[in-house]
């Protein structure tokens, strides 16, 4: 397939796997290993179909660029307190969007569909845009479904019940009825009942 017969989409997103394939954190999936914010990305484009079929191409290109190169700003670069985390997050979101414009400027889109997916990432319209809540019920599925029981063995309850009932407030309606039917552990489902209990 030459250049010019491959999408702009299609180059954006070859481009946004191309660079977390280069992440040096592997995981085990399937039997075999994967960078791991490919398989994130990977996961969080799986899920975005399953949630809302017929997404937009801007929120397609946000999912898949969530957590594009994470790897280079390590959480252990700030203060681990509430407020280093924080801040980690915040550069975190501007320097995911700013990779992001410079492969979509790339790939051939136009200012406003860039700057629509770098606000998606940035996360700046929370609650508000559609697009933007989508996003997020999906970062917070993925997150459930495929790295809540690794964190759960690391954290102690009270951490983790804390977690959920954040969790739990960020997503939509529509998005906690999903995850209540996800299959998940029975350590897992324990904790996210006393979230919820804990939060009545």
């Amino acid at each position: 397939m030459t250049a010019n017969s491959t999408s702009r989409f299609e180059r954006a997103i070859i481009a946004i796997d191309a660079a977390n394939a280069k992440d040096p954190n592997t995981v085990l999936h399937e039997g075999r290993d994967f960078p791991k914010e490919l398989l994130y990305a990977m996961r969080m484009t799986e899920w975005l179909k399953r949630f809302r079929p017929g997404a937009s191409e801007a929120i397609q290109l946000a999912a898949r660029s969530q957590h594009i190169r994470r790897w280079e700003i390590p959480r252990s670069d700030y203060p681990m307190d509430r407020i280093g985390y924080l801040k980690w997050r915040t550069t975190l979101k501007h320097f995911h969007a700013e990779i992001a414009e410079k492969i979509l400027v790339d790939a051939g889109y136009d200012t406003a569909l860039i700057d629509c997916v770098q606000s998606l990432i940035r996360k700046e319209q929370l609650k508000q845009d559609e697009e933007a809540q989508a996003l997020e019920d999906v970062i917070c599925l993925v997150f459930l479904e495929n790295y809540f029981a690794d964190f759960l063995e690391k954290h102690p309850e009270e951490k983790v019940v804390e977690i959920v009932r954040k969790t739990w407030k960020k997503m939509s309606l529509a998005a906690q009825e999903t995850a209540l039917r996800l299959e998940l552990s029975p350590a897992a489902r324990v904790r996210i009942e006393k979230a919820l209990q804990s939060s009545d």
